[in-house]
């Protein structure tokens, strides 16, 4: 004998449907947190990048005004030996020196930690040599930020489509498991052959063929019924998940934006105090010219215009990192 079948289920319920959507939202779900990481991973490259930056500011910064204070120190020990000076001013002074002097090999090591960082992130070696280094100068800040954003945009955060993903699958996996509750039809066909002998499997008269159909209805599984509860309680945590994500969302965005007033506010505080202690400097330095200022002050009236700038130093930095956040809190793309 010789004989080929075939079946075929009727998805009368939609179960195997409904467990085709559940899979598919698991291959969405797993794309999105790829593209999570990845945005991730671009995030942490610009932020460290950005925080190099700023330490070689402030070393750079912290080395000036050091310069400024010790050439301050080498004046007032001139005008101590001269009787014009004091040995508590002279004193105080070196302090200054010495807590701004212990303070570089900290900027200094971090400095290093950040290059090391940056280059782990980049996929290279620690040691790499041709790891570039970067300065504030190397980045500019976006020509208009908004200051409300349409909720909408936040969909293409990777993590609220994959939380819709995750209710999306948890909604086909409860309608599949209510579908399993309800009877099931198969379509069954078979076609062969059957003979005493060899020879005459395949004449005529010995084709064998059969068709039928089985209808079965699930009334003595127990386990359906709370198998479809558990389904639609994972859909109730799926859904409230969900609600947190985008929530948190929301909220993440409102805080970089309301960050970013600040940091524009604060910026151009900076800003405008850079320019008041440029204009002292200047005018100490032409009073010191002609003879009206002298060399002390216009060595502090330096090291003020350092002191703002190291502030500035810090406020630029900031705003970068928070341009940053606030384009990987919108999914990483051009807010238009």
């Amino acid at each position: 004998s010789a004989s080929a079948a075939l079946s075929y289920d009727l998805d009368l319920a939609g179960a195997n449907q409904r467990q085709l959507e559940a899979l598919a939202a698991q291959v969405d779900y797993q794309g999105f947190q790829l593209q999570a990481a990845r945005l991730n991973l671009v995030t942490q490259l610009a932020l460290t990048a950005i925080s190099q930056a700023q330490l070689s500011a402030q070393i750079r910064s912290t080395q000036q005004v050091i310069e400024l204070q010790e050439a301050q120190l080498a004046i007032t020990l001139k005008r101590l030996q001269a009787g014009a000076g004091t040995r508590q001013e002279l004193l105080a002074l070196q302090n200054q020196i010495d807590q701004l002097k212990s303070g570089l090999p900290a900027l200094r090591s971090r400095w290093e930690q950040t290059r090391h960082l940056l280059a782990v992130l980049a996929g290279r070696p620690p040691s790499d040599p041709d790891m570039p280094v970067f300065q504030l100068a190397d980045f500019s800040l976006p020509a208009t930020l908004p200051l409300n954003v349409p909720s909408e945009l936040l969909r293409k955060r990777p993590d609220v489509r994959a939380a819709e993903a995750l209710l999306q699958a948890a909604t086909a996996q409860y309608g599949a498991a209510e579908a399993r509750r309800y009877p099931q039809l198969t379509l069954s066909a078979s076609l062969g052959s059957q003979a005493l002998t060899a020879a005459s499997l395949f004449g005529s008269g010995s084709a064998v063929w059969g068709i039928g159909a089985q209808l079965t209805q699930p009334l003595l599984n127990p386990g359906l019924k709370p198998a479809a509860q558990a389904a639609a309680a994972g859909m109730e945590a799926a859904r409230a998940n969900y609600q947190y994500t985008v929530l948190q969302a929301l909220r993440h965005v409102a805080d970089l934006l309301r960050a970013l007033e600040a940091d524009g506010l604060a910026q151009q505080s900076a800003r405008q105090a850079a320019d008041s202690a440029s204009e002292l400097l200047r005018l100490v330095g032409e009073q010191y010219r002609l003879g009206a200022a002298s060399y002390l002050q216009l060595l502090q009236a330096q090291q003020s215009s350092q002191l703002v700038e190291q502030a500035s130093i810090d406020y630029q930095a900031r705003r970068l990192a928070n341009s940053v956040a606030f384009y990987q809190a919108m999914g990483g793309g051009m807010v238009p």
